[in-house]
Formats: structure tokens, sequence, C-alpha cells
């Protein structure tokens, strides 16, 4: 099992994704406060956990589209964290622009990911995606409470952090249901 082969290999789907809904929608997102956009990651996390819970949807939309959503979110607030978001039109970003920093911060999530499966031992393969998608709502909570708190944090990671992992995490829950 070649983990960094295989997050290639979701991201590749999510990017996708990403790259035909700028083109449909231009980057529309781009007004989205970084709240916005943790919550819409929210609602996605917490759908997946519905999912599982009931173990059936009445919408004709499984678990994977939601992790891709929830990917493609976390990398559109990290884009936001770093430009900032807009109230105009006229702030608006290129699609090429969008792309370039979508897969600069796929590039730094996998980096984190392959360190941190480097000292943890891929701790992760051992997991069920209930957990996986646990974790996530966790982190969810997380960002809300330092958003709460203006991004102060006393001893904490930032919201950065938390939207790398969330990123990995559902990177993974990807990886058990699709690989």
């Amino acid at each position: 099992m070649n983990t960094a082969k295989q997050f290639d290999q979701i991201v590749k789907t999510c990017f996708e994704l990403f790259s035909k809904k700028a083109v449909d929608y231009g980057t529309a997102w781009r007004i989205l406060r970084i709240s916005s956009l943790t919550d819409q990651i929210y609602i996605k996390a917490q759908r997946i956990r519905s999912i599982q819970e009931k173990g059936m949807t009445k919408v004709d939309e499984g678990i994977v589209p939601e992790f891709i959503g929830i990917i493609n979110y976390s990398a559109m607030a990290l884009i936001q964290l770093e430009i900032g978001e807009t109230d105009s039109f006229e702030g608006m970003i290129s699609e090429e622009k969008a792309t370039k920093l979508y897969q600069k911060y796929i590039h730094n999530a996998k980096t984190l990911m392959l360190n941190k499966n480097h000292d943890y031992g891929e701790a992760w393969r051992n997991m069920r995606v209930e957990s996986l998608t646990d974790i996530i709502l966790m982190k969810l909570l997380r960002i809300k409470q330092i958003e709460d708190n203006k991004g102060s944090t006393l001893v904490s990671e930032g919201l950065d952090a938390n939207y790398y992992d969330i990123i990995n995490y559902a990177v993974f829950a990807m990886i058990k249901l699709t690989l």
C-alpha cells in the first residue's frame, strides 16, 4: 500500500471536480467568509455521520461525494485564509489562480500527511471510517471555537492546521471507501 499514490488518486478526483466547478461557477465561493466555509464542511460531515448511523439515504448522493466536498471546501478555506474573502465581483480570482492555490494547499496537506504517517506508523489504516468522520467533526468544532475567539488560541494550533487535518482525514476515509 503506497499512501502517497493513494492520496494522489483521491485528490485527483477532488481536483477534477473543483476545476470543473470553477469553469461552471467561476470563483463565486470567494464571497464566503471562513465561518461560512466551516459551516459548509460541518453540514457535509454531519450528513456523513447521519448516513452512517441510519444506514441509508433519501437523497441519491452517498458518502463519497460528501468527503470530496469536505476536501474541496477545506482547500477553499485555506485559500481564503491566505488571500481573504471578498464582498465584490472585483475580488474574484481567475480559475487559473484558484486551481494553483488549490494545488499548493493540497501539496501542503500531503507533505503533512506523509510526515505524520512516518511518526504514527499509518495508524489510520486500522481506524473505522466512522471514527474518521467523528474526528473531522471534532476538528470542525475546534475551528468554530477558534473562530468564535476571533482566531485567538492560547496553546492550540490555528485554523489552518485544523483544515489540513480535515483534508487528510477525509482522504483517509476515501481511501478506505474507494481503493
